[in-house]
């Protein structure tokens, strides 16, 4: 089962065509949902650039026994931000943006660590960034079924755009840094880093973690994103997204349909 529901989210995919119903039986756990990405990313061809971390927030985070999920970021799908970046999300299925903190992998930790520290994370990143997520998939109801679904279709994830880097971001002030995220000039979300459980570098360690445990090869100069720190926020193709950093930055992008691959 978990060979077929890969091989349907592979395929629209790539088609780049919508769909409305589960294709198979919906994992009910994470344990069973990683099952069906790692069978996905067997058949990739692309070269994974790094993996987001979104968040799982009560009750489901109790549900689910975590917190955090993981999906890969393909290298294809991977861009330096400008103010002519676009966003590439399924029409005919979900799409979102998401304002983040990319942390990049600067040394490999051993394969045989099983824990991590915040302390012990964060020495093995080598720099911060701003950035957007672009959280799209084919299955329109993804956002809706929970975070199995979720990871079950690497993660939600379809696209990175990365910002300008944090200086001196060891200090942690960029937690406490109020984010904005606003839509075809309308504000639709606010939040800090600092709000995360753990922060921020608590989705470094739990991913740090995750891989670890399901004998992924950690690789240097992979991107970590680390969550939604203003929200998830629906778009469409022809919308314009500004994610506002204050004296980090702010990034634009405009959002337009996945074409084919």
């Amino acid at each position: 089962m978990a060979q077929t529901i890969a091989a349907h989210f592979l395929a629209t995919r790539k088609a780049a065509t919508g769909f409305g119903d589960y294709p198979g039986t919906a994992p009910a756990t994470l344990d069973e949902a990683y099952v069906i990405q790692d069978a996905a990313l067997a058949q990739v061809p692309d070269a994974i650039a790094g993996w987001k971390v979104g968040r799982i927030l009560p009750p489901l985070s109790e549900k689910y026994g975590c917190d955090r999920l993981a999906g890969p970021i393909f290298a294809p799908t991977v861009f330096t931000a400008t103010n002519q970046s676009k966003g590439l999300v399924f029409s005919n299925g979900f799409g979102a943006v998401e304002a983040e903190y990319l942390f990049r992998i600067g040394t490999v930790p051993r394969s045989d660590q099983t824990n991590f520290t915040l302390e012990e994370a964060a020495a093995h990143i080598d720099a911060v960034h701003i950035g957007i997520e672009i959280a799209s998939s084919p299955f329109a109801g993804i956002n809706e079924m929970g975070p199995a679904v979720t990871v079950s279709d690497f993660g939600n994830n379809n696209g990175l755009l990365i910002g300008p880097a944090i200086p001196n971001w060891r200090s942690g002030t960029y937690a406490n840094q109020s984010v904005t995220t606003r839509i075809d000039g309308e504000e639709v979300g606010t939040g800090t880093a600092a709000a995360f459980s753990r922060g921020a570098i608590g989705s470094v360690s739990f991913l740090l973690e995750n891989l670890i445990a399901r004998g992924i090869a950690i690789q240097a100069g992979w991107w970590i994103s680390t969550g939604a720190v203003t929200g998830v926020h629906p778009v469409r193709p022809g919308q314009k997204v500004e994610t506002d950093f204050g004296p980090l930055g702010t990034l634009h992008c405009t959002i337009e349909a996945q074409p084919p691959r």
